[in-house]
This record gives C-alpha cells, structure tokens and sequence, in this order.
C-alpha cells in the first residue's frame, strides 16, 4: 500500500487508516462485538492500514483497551493515534484541557493501549476554561518525556452558532495559529468527504501550505456513502445517526442521487460505491488519510482496498457535478 507522511516528523502511515470508534461508540450498539472489532483490526494492518485512530472517551476507555489487545502482538506494525480534552459523564460530555488531566490521562492510555510511546496524540475539544497554549504545552511536555512522538489537534466545525458571515472553519484555523506557537502540529483531523467537502475551503489550504497532515474523519459519510443504507430503515436510539440531519427518512431518499452517482463511478471500476468515496478522498492530495470508521472485518478489508483505486478526470467530474447533500437543516 502507498504511504503517506504525517507532519513534519515524517512518521509514514498507510494510505488509508482504521477509524476504530464504531466498534465501542456512537454506532448501532446491539452490534459491537469484541472479537469482531479485533478480527478487523487485524484484517487493516493485514493490509497496510497501519493507521489506528481511537481515542480515551470512546466507550468509555474500551476503545483503547481493544486497540490494544491488538497492540500487544502487532505493535510495530501499527501507527497508533488517541485523543485527549473529552470527559463521558452520564448525560453529557464535558471538555477537560488542564495539564495535569492532560498529563494523567495520557498514562492512562498508555497501558489501556499497552505501548510505551504513542505515535499521534491529539486534543479531542479545546477547553473554554484553559487557554489552548495551556493544554497544548502539557502535550507537548510528553513529547520530551518521550511518551508521545507528534501532536495533532481535531477540528470544530460546528454549523450552527456561528457569528454571521464566519466560515466553518475560523475558529479551528485561530486555535492552530495559537499553538503553533508552541509546539508543531502535525496533523489535523476534520470530516471531509464526497457529502461534505467545507474542509477543502480552508482547512486542507492551511495543512498543505504548513506540510501537516490531514486525517479525514467521517470519509464515508457515516455510512450512507457505502450505498448499504436504506432510507426510513431506523436508527438504534444510541447512534448518533438518530438525531443527525441528514439521515432523517426524508433526506436519506432525497440523497440517494449522491450514491447513485458514486455507483456508476465504481461500476467502470469494478468498485464499490464506498471505495470509490475514499478514492475521491484520497485524490485531494498527499497530506490526505481518509480514517473510515468499522467494526467488522468485511468492511475493514473493503476499505483498504480502495487505495489502489485511482479516478481519473472523468471520475472526478462526474462526481464533482452530483448534488449536494440535504440536511434537514437545509
């Protein structure tokens, strides 16, 4: 499989890398399965999907402690990446950016991960009591302990709240020239996808121009990108799909054009329409890692094995030229 770069520290990862939340967090609970999740993340780095992204608040704290069950047999194989700044209560999460939780919180991922050293370690949420220079020095103090090799922070984008006339991303673009100050970024992770692309405006700019790397969170549109969904099919009340604007029966049916376009890329191609969104993903350039999220060893392998799937100009303005997706915002 193709490598890419992470940052300026040069750390390789595969092309393509393993969103592991579905397997303990946010998706369809009746579903999750132990031994499943570890049978797919195997089948990942089988593949040269060495990029493993998990972080403490998924699960609570069971994510990592099944990335590292597979850790414990495979660990050079792996790129491992977690996040810290979010606290799971029991009806709410709340951000914590002081340094001596930043401080603990990684020792705590360090042995549910069972590794010595984690590869990405980025901050989840900022924390609206503690300046980011704050919380991104305590970070950055773990690098010289030697307990983590690069820093990475994930992107807010929320659509809603805005002041007027303020784009998706102004608000992440501030905090990364903040902490820049302090110690190098070398990756951002944001949601970028066929049905989402507000990343392209700003943010991929700003990674490119800096040599940062760019994780795609969310490549295949929660899921409705594979094509595997059916509109009105429901949501378990745990998934986060239940309250997302877009997978209300309405415009789940009103972005059927979306996957029907992907389809017809993927059938000159003999692909799917899920590979063919993270081949879309991955032609946005070099500093690209889409990170799709499965817990099951089927999807996992499908997943890797769209980077070797290439389009061509004619595949990407086909897909350039389908509709935009529908919210129930809209």
């Amino acid at each position: 499989m193709e490598r890419r770069t992470i940052g300026a520290t040069a750390l390789e990862v595969g092309a393509i890398g393993l969103g592991c939340m579905p397997m303990s967090w946010g998706y369809t609970e009746s579903q999750r399965n132990g031994e499943g999740s570890l049978r797919a993340v195997h089948a990942a780095l089988d593949r040269g999907c060495t990029l493993l992204d998990t972080a403490d608040m998924y699960g609570p704290f069971t994510n990592e402690l099944l990335v590292g069950r597979a850790l414990k047999e495979r660990r050079a194989e792996a790129f491992v990446s977690t996040k810290v700044g979010l606290l799971v209560g029991e009806q709410h999460i709340v951000a914590n950016g002081r340094p001596g939780y930043v401080k603990r919180a990684c020792d705590a991922s360090l042995r549910r991960l069972q590794t010595d050293v984690i590869d990405l370690y980025q901050l989840h949420r900022t924390d609206p009591e503690v300046p980011i220079e704050e919380t991104w020095g305590a970070m950055a103090e773990l690098v010289a302990a030697g307990k983590v090799r690069s820093l990475g922070l994930c992107a807010v984008g929320a659509r809603a709240g805005r002041r007027r006339g303020a784009r998706l991303y102004d608000g992440t673009l501030r905090q990364l020239e903040r902490v820049q100050q302090v110690f190098p970024v070398s990756s951002v992770q944001a949601e970028l996808s066929v049905w989402s692309k507000e990343a392209l405006e700003q943010l991929l700019p700003w990674c490119v121009t800096r040599g940062v790397g760019f994780l795609a969170a969310m490549p295949l549109g929660n899921g409705f990108l594979t094509g595997t969904l059916t509109p009105g099919q429901g949501f378990e009340p745990e998934d986060i799909r239940a309250r997302h604007p877009r997978f209300t029966a309405e415009m789940m049916a009103a972005n059927q054009p979306v996957v029907a376009g992907l389809r017809r890329v993927g059938a000159r191609h003999g692909a799917t329409p899920g590979q063919v969104a993270l081949a879309w993903v991955l032609a946005q350039g070099r500093h690209v890692v889409p990170v799709p999220g499965t817990k099951k060893e089927r999807w996992a392998a499908e997943n890797a094995a769209a980077a070797g799937l290439v389009l061509d100009r004619r595949d990407l303005a086909e897909i350039a030229g389908l509709p935009p997706a529908r919210g129930s915002w809209d």
